[in-house]
């Protein structure tokens, strides 16, 4: 009965033991993240003057993602010659341990904003390789016919996490404290590093993950393919414009509706809710074309952000962010399945890393700029401005599309008046 109500796409994918037991090692830390979703903010209001809250918000944020970055660009010449395996568990141990660093600094009172921001740009330092990693891992265990399967399962936990996370954060930093979350945050990471360790993986032959020819062109490698280079240029405006949400959002639980930390745990806990449905629901998305779907995901996200501008009751703001996670659910796991599917196997570790580098300066710079922005506009204005400018990036590119499949013509060549035909067509 039970294997009767799994969709026969994801059987083979669960038959296999080695990605069962990654999966649960993934799973464990997503939740320790998910939990942070709101500890990371919490703490930083907890820790800074009233005066000038959103700042540190927004500055606690960004060093949560934005130094893997640099871990990608310095650090680059030493990880790229690092098997999969071995970037997931550095990256683990590193944001383990700093992340412990936390609760430490704060029961014996040392912890400051300055000290706090330090811990957490540390702790994601090699994110970027460690991201890379992951999914390196995936693509070495997958064949290609089932890593759309296994990306969805990987990306549905992740946003599940979303869903038990935050509920179990909200009633702590109520009841207890926002530094105890992230010092479980950092547990999950070390029970997902002793997991790793402990597991053996087949020599698959799918990929070759340590190709450094490879590692040292990434980038050069991204630009020369140009519709993942389109989906990446997309991707980094998409996330640049969700960054304000993540500072903007508590500020407009404590500031504009006066509420507790509960209503925040709410908010993230039903748009991961929404996002696991919209995630397995990838499904049927991969027989849609890739474009109108991703530019379609753009666009309905930033119209769920715009009732937060309005003068709506709190019930209303909250509906609109579920169906916002059913939207974004499906766009993780087409752009990670796009990337391993038309990267050169013997490229995909590099072109991941250098996708994740770029990627990781959007959300970061737009959580950064949410600080100014809600000194200037308040958090409801700056939620519905992201939502509103969303829209805005969704439009261009929906005409820009447009613009190069009318220039193309239907059958996808250039006519006489300033395109090109071939002539091949016409004879047959």
């Amino acid at each position: 009965m039970i294997r009767r109500l799994v969709p026969s796409a994801y059987r083979p994918v669960l038959a296999d033991r080695v990605f069962r037991r990654l999966i649960l090692g993934f799973g464990v830390s997503g939740l320790g993240d998910g939990m942070s979703f709101v500890a990371v903010a919490w703490l930083a209001i907890e820790l800074a003057p009233q005066a000038s809250a959103g700042l540190w918000v927004g500055g606690a944020v960004a060093a949560y993602t934005l130094p893997g970055v640099v871990g990608a660009l310095v650090l680059g010449r030493r990880l790229r010659r690092v098997p999969a395996r071995r970037l997931l568990i550095a990256d683990s141990v590193v944001r383990g341990a700093f992340l412990g660093a936390v609760p430490l600094a704060w029961f014996t009172g040392l912890l400051s904003p300055p000290l706090y921001l330090v811990l957490l740009a540390v702790s994601s330092l090699l994110h970027a390789w460690g991201s890379a990693g992951k999914y390196t891992l995936l693509a070495e265990l997958l064949p290609e016919d089932r890593r759309l399967a296994g990306n969805t399962l990987v990306s549905s936990l992740t946003f599940a996490a979303t869903i038990a996370g935050p509920a179990v954060a909200g009633v702590l930093v109520t009841y207890a404290s926002s530094a105890l979350v992230l010092g479980l945050d950092a547990l999950t990471y070390v029970f997902l590093v002793v997991l790793v360790v402990r597991t053996r993986l087949p020599e698959s032959g799918h990929v070759s993950p340590v190709d450094q020819a490879a590692a040292r062109g990434g980038l050069a490698l991204l630009r020369s393919r140009p519709e993942l280079l389109g989906l990446l240029t997309l991707t980094w405006f998409f996330n640049l414009l969700y960054g304000p949400v993540e500072v903007a959002l508590p500020l407009h639980v404590t500031d504009d509706l006066h509420a507790p930390g509960t209503l925040l745990g709410v908010y993230w806990m039903l748009f991961g809710f929404g996002a696991v449905l919209g995630s397995l629901a990838v499904g049927a998305l991969r027989r849609l074309p890739l474009w109108p779907v991703t530019v379609g995901i753009v666009i309905a996200w930033g119209f769920s952000l715009l009732p937060f501008a309005l003068d709506v009751p709190t019930a209303v703001t909250v509906a609109s962010f579920t169906l916002g996670g059913v939207i974004y659910g499906p766009f993780v796991a087409l752009s990670v399945t796009l990337m391993q599917t038309k990267s050169p196997p013997q490229h995909l570790a590099a072109m991941l890393a250098a996708n994740n580098a770029v990627l990781l300066t959007a959300s970061p710079l737009g959580t950064a700029l949410g600080g100014p922005l809600i000194a200037a506009l308040g958090p409801r204005a700056t939620l519905g401005g992201s939502g509103l400018a969303t829209v805005a990036l969704g439009a261009t590119a929906c005409l820009l599309l447009t613009a190069r499949r009318w220039e193309r013509g239907p059958n996808g060549f250039r006519n006489r008046s300033g395109i090109e035909k071939r002539r091949s067509v016409g004879r047959g």
